[in-house]
C-alpha cells in the first residue's frame, strides 16, 4: 500500500467514525428544549442520549463477531444507511416513543461504522501504521462527539433541531458510500487473526475485570455531567440560552491531547500513578463546578475533560499491556463496560437530578469516583511489586 493509499485510508477512517460519534451526542444540549417540546419528564429525555449508547452496549460484541468473519464492505455499508435511516425517522416523528426507539436502533447499527472499522484496520494494516492510522480513529471519536453536539444546540436552531438529523444522516450517507466504495479489499480468511483466548477467560481474570470497572466508572461521571449541564447552564443563576449552553461542549477537544500526554506518562510514570493523577484533577474540577461562578465551570469542565481522557488512556494502555492474546475481544468488552457505565450514569442521575438538582448529580459523581481511585491505587502497588522482585 502506498503513501497516497495510506492517506486516502486515514481520510476514510476519520470521515466515517467522525460521522458516527456525530449521531450519539446530537440531542445533548438541547434536551431542556425536547423536555418542553414533547412535554416529557427529564428522565424521560435523556434516553435521547441514553439509548444510544445502550444500543451500542449490545451490538458491539456481535458486530466484532461478524467482523471476524465477513467482509467489511457490506457491513459499513447496511449499518451506514440504518443508522442514516433512523436519523431520519427521527427528524420527523412527531412521537416521543418513536424518537427514542430510532435512537436505539442508531446505536444497535453504529458499531458496524466503528467496531467492525477497527477491527478491520487491525487485520490488514502493519503495527506501525495501524498506530498512525488509530490516531485518526481516536481523534475521530472526539471531534464527532463535539460535532454532533454542536450540529444539534448550535448550528441549527434550538427549535429547529430537526435539522440536525437531516444533516448528520447525510454526513453518514457520505461516508458511507465513501468507505464502501474505496476501503481496500481483503480476504477474511487469509488476514483473519486466531484468537486463543475467549469472552469468559478474560472476564475471569480479575486484573482485566477492574480495568473494565475502571472504564465504565469515569465514563459514568463524564456523561452524567456533561448530559445535564444543559439542564444546569439553562437554569438560574445562569438561564443561559440553548446556543450559548453548547459552546460549553467546546472544552471537549481537550480530549484529542490528553490521550497522548496520557500515554507517555503512563510510560514513564506507571498507569497506576497515571490514574490517579487523572482522578485527582477530576476530583477537584467536580467540586469545583458545583460553584455558581461561569469562570469555575468553565475551569472545571476543562478540567473533568482532562481527568476523564487521562483515566480512559491509561486504562486502555494498561489493558493492552497485560495481554498477550486476544486483544480484539478484550478491547470489545471494554467498550461494553465503557458504554454500560455512561448508560446507567445518564439513568441514575437523571433520577437524581430530578430529586436533588446539580448538586445531586455530582454528590452522585464522587461517590463513583471511588472506581478508578481503587483501580489506580491497585495498579500503582503492583507496579511496586514488580519493580521490587
Amino acid at each position: 500500500m502506498t503513501d497516497t493509499s495510506y492517506f486516502r485510508l486515514q481520510f476514510i477512517v476519520f470521515a466515517l467514525v467522525s460521522a458516527a460519534f456525530t449521531t450519539i451526542y446530537i440531542t445533548q444540549p438541547v434536551l431542556p428544549v425536547l423536555r418542553d417540546e414533547f412535554a416529557a419528564d427529564m428522565v424521560l429525555v435523556s434516553f435521547s442520549v441514553s439509548a444510544v449508547i445502550l444500543g451500542i452496549a449490545i451490538s458491539n460484541l456481535p458486530f466484532g463477531f461478524l467482523a471476524d468473519r465477513l467482509p467489511i464492505q457490506p457491513i459499513i455499508l447496511t449499518g451506514g444507511i440504518l443508522v442514516a435511516l433512523c436519523g431520519l425517522v427521527c427528524a420527523v416523528t412527531e412521537d416521543f416513543w418513536v424518537l427514542i426507539t430510532a435512537r436505539f436502533f442508531q446505536g444497535l447499527f453504529i458499531p458496524a461504522l466503528t467496531t467492525c472499522l477497527a477491527a478491520y484496520l487491525a487485520k490488514v494494516l502493519p503495527a506501525a501504521r495501524l498506530n498512525v492510522v488509530m490516531g485518526s480513529y481516536v481523534s475521530a471519536t472526539v471531534l464527532g462527539g463535539l460535532g454532533g453536539r454542536l450540529l444539534g444546540g448550535w448550528i441549527h436552531p434550538p427549535l429547529h433541531w430537526r435539522y440536525a438529523f437531516v444533516s448528520a444522516s447525510i454526513l453518514v450517507l457520505i461516508a458511507t458510500f465513501t468507505a464502501f466504495w474505496w476501503l481496500p479489499r481483503t480476504s477474511i480468511e487469509n488476514k483473519r487473526q486466531h484468537i486463543t483466548i475467549g469472552y469468559w477467560e478474560l472476564l475471569k481474570r480479575r486484573d482485566l475485570l477492574l480495568i473494565y470497572f475502571c472504564g465504565a466508572g469515569s465514563f459514568l461521571i463524564f456523561s452524567s455531567v456533561f448530559n445535564y449541564l444543559p439542564f444546569r447552564m439553562t437554569a438560574p443563576p445562569f438561564s443561559f440560552s440553548t446556543e450559548l449552553t453548547t459552546l460549553f461542549y467546546l472544552v471537549y477537544v481537550v480530549g484529542i491531547f490528553m490521550g497522548p500526554t496520557a500515554g507517555r506518562a503512563g510510560n514513564r510514570f506507571g498507569s497506576g500513578n497515571t490514574l490517579l493523577g487523572g482522578v485527582a484533577v477530576l476530583g477537584v474540577s467536580l467540586t469545583l463546578i458545583l460553584l455558581p461562578s461561569i469562570t469555575a465551570v468553565v475551569i472545571a469542565l476543562l478540567g473533568i475533560c482532562a481527568g476523564f481522557f487521562t483515566i480512559h488512556a491509561a486504562a486502555v494502555g494498561s489493558l493492552n499491556r497485560k495481554l498477550s492474546s486476544g486483544q480484539g475481544r478484550a478491547n470489545a468488552l471494554y467498550v461494553l463496560f465503557y458504554y454500560m457505565g455512561g448508560w446507567f450514569g445518564i439513568t441514575l442521575s437523571g433520577f437524581a437530578f430530578k430529586r436533588g438538582g446539580w448538586s445531586a448529580v455530582i454528590c452522585i459523581c464522587l461517590f463513583f469516583l471511588i472506581i478508578p481511585l481503587s483501580v489506580g491505587i491497585g495498579e500503582r502497588n503492583n507496579r511496586r511489586r514488580r519493580t521490587s522482585i
